[in-house]
């Protein structure tokens, strides 16, 4: 089942970090408990989303062969995972935050016309 989910994003277990790997297990174990929520995955994202700041941070924009100046593919890569993690977070907020502008929409209609 696993690697099934994992294939429809074409994904391998062997791809994933150790982080990655811990959570995706725990997941799949809640999952089969059905405790997974919305909250334990906006703080999974949140996690994952702070270490690879972390990870970016410290990882060199170019590197260099001989006078040879490169581009730094693992910090390529530390971008696409952290675009990723910010694109899921946005998906998981986007009901709050419509939640949020319909309930603001509903107090500025309950407020008298003149006030």
């Amino acid at each position: 089942m696993l690697d099934e989910l994992l294939e429809r994003f074409d994904l391998k277990y062997e791809q994933l970090s150790s982080v990655e790997r811990e959570t995706l297990l725990s997941w799949m174990d809640a999952l089969n408990r059905n405790q997974l929520t919305t909250d334990k995955i906006q703080q999974y994202i949140n996690v994952m989303r702070d270490a690879v700041d972390q990870e970016l941070v410290n990882e060199p924009e170019f590197n260099y062969l001989f006078i040879f100046r490169v581009p730094n593919r693992k910090q390529i890569l530390l971008k696409a995972r952290l675009r990723n993690y910010m694109l899921l977070q946005a998906f998981l907020l986007t009901p709050e935050k419509a939640k949020a502008a319909l309930e603001r929409a509903l107090e500025g209609l309950s407020k008298p016309k003149g006030a």
